[in-house]
């Protein structure tokens, strides 16, 4: 079979600037590419015009007859007015699918996806949500290829998880561009950088992005081989030619033009190897003292519902807290606890005298009429870093910016540039503790190694929420897991949490089913049950036996959701997949009120 995608060396430039040259590759059946590489090397155009929005410049992509491509920008964005339900009825229309399959493809896309309010208004959506939705708007198409920048951006970590599980078992070829580096582990069977650090322009490898990584590095390495060799011999011409070389001998003539082209090959190699990265060193103050913040007791409630409750915590000199949870469990809103922004509404926090807090909001407010210049130093023409006076363009060049860059206004830079801008901003802060939302969006994977080894290397500490699970793993030296319940735990890292997780539904699930009905609600000792509230312990010890009842609901609700009778009824269907996920969430929900509640007793 023809490739569904042949490109033959394309390049593109904007003005002066050439983003990639003579750049040629194919996207075949079965193939899922992680597409990689530096901010600004081309990646999110080189997508655009696979998807047939943009022209190269020169070369030829040829894409073969009738290939049904499906394209998820970064940003996703719905017209006013438009609701779930609505917009994947109109993907629906448009896709070409026959009517009688329309009904299940809507309910089971939808189902997997976690949607509930199908009347929501699109725009009303949080980030996360939109791109699930935007994601869902291409899946239910049928494409025999998908194409995504960027889509874990926006995803939380459960929903992460549901895009890997989509597309691990896709029957359609993709091409992602993502810098989450578990994530391209997990989908990618074959890894790609766009990179002019490479003759051809792209590395490309068959493989996860472990496996790449391995390639690269061979690869590198014979190429820095190969320009040590040609740097000698060089310098053994260039001695030859400084000698008086006569050049009327046919012999003399060929080796003075090779010396020529082992020349050009050096200044090539030498060009494409000469590679600029981010300084980012984060100022720590001098404080001596060990314990910076104590959590007693702290609970936080919003419109009635606990986030957590009985949170006890001490933050201490050099700790790196990973901060991990669901949506809705309160990461950010522990994070504004912290910082003092809000109160807790029971317990309380101590925090050393004079303590001094750095603060990333996750959502990232620059003014973008404001030109770099005064983004990165608002008092004048320098900053104060580590009590040195830096002038504005060394500040700049700290953060890949060049001189031409300071009077361009905030709004022209990617979201990769002002993430810099952001980091750059929080370094002329000294702090004893960097309380970090979300750092990670928009930074390629240079600029991310480049942030973790900073933050390894800080000598305060750190509270960090990112879904990026392998900087979770790399900077954490403990992992404070919210359940969404009420509850946290303390881990070693993120997959210790997640296997706590996984190990806490399986063994309440088995000891539901291994309690009789009758002995349910005289299993606890009295002495465990003081430990509660009157209200709660009645709740433990009714739990159990509601735990089994909304089992078996959930088993009745999957049999109506797989019944072949409704599968043609695209509303009988879609109303019985949403009873099951609603049974479904009513389980789990009831697993984690009930090891909240054995938390408390023990």
């Amino acid at each position: 079979m023809p490739p569904l995608i042949n490109v033959q060396e394309i390049s593109k430039a904007f003005g002066a600037n050439p983003l990639f040259q003579n750049i040629s590759f194919t996207v075949s059946e079965g193939d899922r590419i992680g597409l990689i590489g530096p901010n600004g090397s081309g990646k999110s155009t080189l997508l655009r015009m696979l998807a047939g929005e943009i022209d190269p410049d020169s070369g030829m992509i040829a894409v073969r007859k009738r290939l049904r491509l499906n394209y998820v920008e970064q940003n996703s964005r719905f017209a006013t007015g438009k609701t779930v339900r609505t917009v994947v009825e109109t993907a629906l229309e448009r896709s070409g699918i026959p009517g009688s399959e329309r009904g299940t493809r809507f309910a089971e896309t939808l189902g997997r996806a976690g949607f509930e309010d199908l009347d929501a208004q699109a725009t009303a959506l949080s980030g996360g949500w939109q791109k699930r939705l935007a994601i869902v708007e291409a899946l239910v198409q049928a494409p025999d290829i998908l194409l995504l920048d960027e889509p874990t951006n926006h995803l939380d970590l459960a929903g992460i998880e549901w895009l890997e599980l989509v597309l691990e078992q896709a029957a359609f070829a993709c091409v992602i561009i993502s810098h989450d580096r578990y994530f391209l582990e997990h989908v990618a069977n074959d890894t790609a950088e766009l990179s002019r650090v490479y003759p051809d322009g792209l590395l490309r490898v068959r493989g996860n992005y472990s496996t790449f990584l391995e390639k690269k590095e061979e690869f590198l390495h014979a190429q820095a081989k190969r320009q040590e060799a040609l740097e000698n011999l060089v310098h053994s011409e260039i001695e030859w030619l400084r000698r008086g070389a006569k050049a009327r001998t046919r012999k003399s003539k060929a080796r003075i033009d090779k010396a020529g082209e082992l020349m050009g090959e050096l200044a090539d190699l030498n060009a494409r190897t000469r590679t600029a990265t981010s300084q980012i060193d984060f100022s720590a103050t001098d404080r001596k003292t060990k314990r910076l913040m104590e959590l007693r007791g702290v609970g936080y409630e919003v419109g009635g519902r606990a986030l957590f409750d009985g949170l006890d915590f001490v933050l201490t000199a050099g700790m790196r807290v990973g901060l991990v949870g669901p949506n809705g469990s309160g990461k950010t809103t522990l994070l504004r606890l912290l910082r003092g922004e809000l109160a807790p509404s029971e317990g309380e926090i101590r925090r050393a005298d004079w303590l001094r807090i750095v603060y990333f909001d996750q959502s990232r407010e620059l003014d973008t009429n404001a030109t770099l210049r005064r983004a990165l130093a608002p008092e004048g023409d320098s900053v104060i870093y580590q009590d040195r006076v830096v002038h504005v363009a060394s500040w700049a060049a700290k953060f890949l910016f060049t001189g031409e860059q300071l009077n361009q206004p905030v709004e022209r830079l990617s979201g990769g540039e002002r993430a810099r801008v952001l980091i750059a901003q929080l370094m002329l802060q000294p702090a004893d503790v960097l309380l970090l939302d979300e750092p990670t969006n928009d930074l390629d994977i240079p600029t991310l190694e480049i942030l973790e080894e900073s933050l390894l290397e800080f000598r305060g500490s750190l509270v960090l929420v990112t879904h990026d699970r392998y900087m979770l793993d790399r900077v954490s030296t403990i992992v404070l897991g919210l359940d969404g319940q009420g509850g946290a735990s303390a881990f070693g890292d993120y997959s210790q949490w997640e296997a706590w997780q996984a190990e806490r539904k399986q063994a309440i699930s088995d000891r539901v089913r291994a309690t009789p009905r009758e002995a349910v609600s005289t299993g606890t000792p009295a002495s465990s049950r003081k430990k509660l509230s009157y209200l709660e312990a009645r709740e433990y010890s009714e739990i159990e036996q509601r735990i089994a009842e909304a089992e078996q609901l959930l088993e009745a609700k999957r049999g109506e959701a797989e019944d072949p009778a409704i599968a043609s009824d695209a509303t009988r269907l879609l109303s019985a997949h949403a009873e099951m996920e609603a049974a479904q969430e009513k389980v789990d929900a009831l697993y984690a009120r009930w090891a909240a509640l054995e938390r408390k007793m023990n």
